[in-house]
């Protein structure tokens, strides 16, 4: 099968996932089971290119380095060595020279250590992927992928290129990193609508993605800068970056500076020459008058302060790469930020186990065991009580997923949903390994998106066999014939209690699974789905969300009472951004006391007339998309805020790389296209929670009459009681701060 050129890139451009899998096939003309010839394959590279993401022109060091003479006052200094020189001053010259010199050397030196250590944090990992050609399985390199070529996904891969999926078999996929779902997404190969938004497209997979569990086979439709992620890197390379307030100062004074001793020393010169002084002398006296009146100290100056704020960044454990970053943020008025890895742990945690009746909370977070299970605020002892024993334990054994220790980092192999599970049985003591050996796996029936549930059989070489399932509430209620009880007796299912519990952990914005467990009679060693079915004992429920992160609760509660107004911008669906924001106390409470939340779709459909005031009165946003982000960033910009930008995610680079200051978490970096031009990078999992210093501690309302006459917001408007802005704003000449 050839396909000429220009249809290659026709194929590219189509809404896929508005088409059904063997139309795109035809599309691309490729087969579902022998994948593109190998000829082909070549030929098709040779016309839409590698598969790896466009390089942005990046500075090099030479470049670096002339750029740190970049200033009008420098220039002036040049200028002023040249001129003693030419008079043969050389020692004027030359202690000019140096003076220039040490300030060019300070700043190239700073950028060039934050390079190298960016350079480290942003490597991206070739990988190679498993294909379809000429009817065999090839092991590849991603960069080799064409539009056309057939891909197989399994738990563990990494998506290699954008997929339209053909065929899926329980595969769900984490595109937490570029739609900022906090969960895995399950996918179908069907044909979706149109105008369905990218984190819905479950048809779809995403160069980039996580697959976590099952498998599937997918079509390659975009490589290279055609994928979504290509397309993330493109808005990257167009955000316009915004001068810093400190560079903005410097350089206002820099240039009235060198107009008025430019002007004094040409006026010097010609005064001089008009009363008969030799034209030499006359000049040698301006030059002085233009060198002295120049604070050439004054790049050196703000560059050593910046870069002792550097330092101290650093031992924050931050890494500063334009030195004006640090002005930066204690100038910042508003911090956008993003949610799951971000505010949230990105790591699902069981907060709460309900079994024999009996509520339980659980401490912790994240996948590390240190936490506890409490019953009454008191630590709770599985073995005495049965029921949360046999619930957390069917947790631990109907589970394909496992943790593992790297770097004294713990990582999830397999469903984040699964590993919460196992974590919650090692706050009780339990240990998942010494349960899997106690009672090994004999059989197992898969999750199945119909059905909703999956089980494992086990047998302990003692005559004991035991089937375990977990699953939805609903699912799991229609097969329960009884439920255990703390004591370790069985009763009848209270359904509407089960129910009750299920709303209010619901209405927590958590995620619910049932557990359950079905003794079974000797010998079993085959588990068909018929012989659970009424059979089922109902052990109880474990409710699990992505927690919000303890020190961005403190990082965000400082940076509010230090007058500076936080704005979640996220991917995730409009219920879990309202209820983390709640967490966090963003936004004020609406009708019924819900914190208003604005999605993409609404975004999408809003008048540009009304985007200004809509931004302004929203503190979260759900479900945009990356260039929403950047919108909604540069129109906070255009009211005169200084914006912060701040997230883990792919999603979070095009509002990363436009505002005036951004910076992405720690571990996220290799998941960017291309790091932000002003980026403070910390490089732990925490944000650094010590908010900018503030003269006069946190804003305060100030009305019109109790304001000086000076006071006016930077759009030109008095400040009023009135008034509809409701964030902090400078005043341009005394610089106290409002909210009036």
């Amino acid at each position: 099968m050839t396909l000429p050129a220009e249809d290659v890139r026709a194929a590219v451009g189509s809404a896929h996932h508005e088409l059904p899998a063997h139309e795109v096939l035809l599309l691309l003309e490729t087969h579902p089971e022998r994948g593109l010839s190998t000829e082909e394959a070549r030929r098709r590279r040779e016309v839409v290119g590698r598969n790896t993401l466009p390089r942005i022109g990046r500075r090099g060091p030479w470049l670096r380095f002339l750029l740190q003479f970049h200033h009008p006052l420098i220039y002036v200094l040049l200028a002023a060595a040249a001129a003693t020189l030419a008079l043969g001053d050389v020692v004027d010259s030359g202690v000019i020279l140096a003076v220039v010199l040490v300030n060019a050397v300070i700043g190239f030196v700073q950028e060039s250590r934050a390079e190298r250590a960016l350079d480290a944090l942003m490597a991206m990992v070739r990988t190679e992927t498993t294909v379809l050609r000429d009817g065999r399985r090839h092991r590849i390199s991603s960069d080799d992928l064409v539009p056309g070529d057939v891909v197989v996904v399994e738990a563990g891969d990494k998506v290699p290129a954008d997929l339209r999926l053909v065929t899926v078999h329980e595969l769900e996929i984490d595109e937490s990193a570029l739609t900022g779902e906090s969960l895995a997404v399950a996918k179908s190969p069907v044909e979706l609508p149109a105008g369905t938004v990218l984190g819905d497209r479950a048809n779809m997979a995403w160069s980039g993605s996580l697959a976590t569990r099952g498998r599937g086979r997918g079509v390659v439709v975009a490589t290279g800068g055609d994928t979504e992620m290509g397309h993330i890197n493109r808005l990257v390379g167009e955000a316009h970056v915004l001068e810093t307030p400190l560079t903005r100062k410097i350089g206002r004074f820099s240039r009235v500076l060198t107009v008025v001793v430019l002007g004094l020393a040409a006026v010097t010169f010609l005064l001089g020459t008009v009363r008969g002084e030799p034209p030499a002398d006359m000049l040698t006296a301006a030059v002085a008058l233009a060198v002295g009146a120049i604070p050439e100290g004054l790049p050196a100056v703000v560059t050593i302060t910046l870069a002792i704020g550097v330092a101290r960044m650093a031992r924050r454990r931050a890494i500063i790469r334009r030195l004006p970053a640090v002005e930066t943020l204690g100038s910042t008025t508003v911090i956008c930020t993003d949610k799951t890895g971000t505010l949230t742990a990105n790591a699902m945690t069981v907060t709460a186990v309900v079994a024999g009746g009996r509520a339980y909370a659980l401490t912790g977070t994240g996948y590390g065991a240190e936490g506890r299970v409490l019953l009454g605020g008191e630590p709770a002892d599985p073995a005495t009580d049965a029921a949360l024993r046999e619930c957390l334990v069917a947790g631990a054994l109907c589970n394909d997923s496992r943790l593992t220790d790297r770097e004294g980092t713990r990582e999830v192999v397999g469903d984040p949903t699964e590993a919460g599970l196992l974590v919650s049985a090692e706050k009780a003591g339990l240990d998942p390994a010494a349960l899997r050996a106690a009672l090994p796996r004999v059989d197992a029936i898969p999750f199945d998106s119909d059905r909703r549930w999956m089980a494992t059989l086990h047998a302990d070489g003692n005559g004991r066999v035991v089937a375990y399932v977990k699953g939805a509430v609903e699912r799991l209620l229609d097969m329960a014939v009884d439920e255990l009880r703390a004591d370790g007796s069985t009763g009848p299912v209270d359904v509407d209690a089960v129910h009750r519990v299920t709303g209010q952990l619901s209405g927590r914005a958590l995620r619910v699974l049932a557990m359950g467990r079905v003794e079974l009679p000797p010998g079993t060693t085959g588990l068909p789905a018929e012989l659970l079915a009424g059979r089922v004992t109902l052990l109880g429920v474990q409710g699990m969300l992505d927690p919000p992160r303890p020190e961005a609760l403190t990082a965000v509660a400082a940076c509010r009472e230090a007058g500076i107004h936080v704005v979640m911008i996220t991917g995730d669906h409009a219920g879990t951004a309202r209820a983390v924001a709640g967490q966090f106390g963003l936004g004020d409470g609406g009708a019924g006391g819900e914190v208003p939340v604005v999605t993409g779709a609404e975004l999408a459909d809003l008048p540009a007339a009304e985007l200004p005031e809509v931004a302004r009165r929203t503190a979260v946003f759900a479900r945009v998309d990356p260039e929403q982000k950047l919108r909604l960033v540069e129109t906070l910009q255009e009211q005169d805020h200084v914006v912060a930008m701040t997230g883990d995610g792919v999603n979070d680079a095009p509002p990363c790389a436009g505002p005036t200051s951004g910076w992405p978490w720690a571990g996220a970096a290799p998941r960017w296209p291309r790091r932000p031009p002003t980026w403070s990078s910390p490089t732990t999992t925490s944000p650094p929670s010590r908010p900018p210093s503030r003269r006069g501690g946190a804003s305060s309302t100030t009305s019109a009459s109790s304001s000086p006459s000076c006071c006016r917001p930077a759009s030109g408007r008095a400040w009023s009681s009135s008034s509809r802005w409701s964030w902090p704003r400078r005043c341009r000449c005394c610089r106290r701060r409002s909210s009036g």
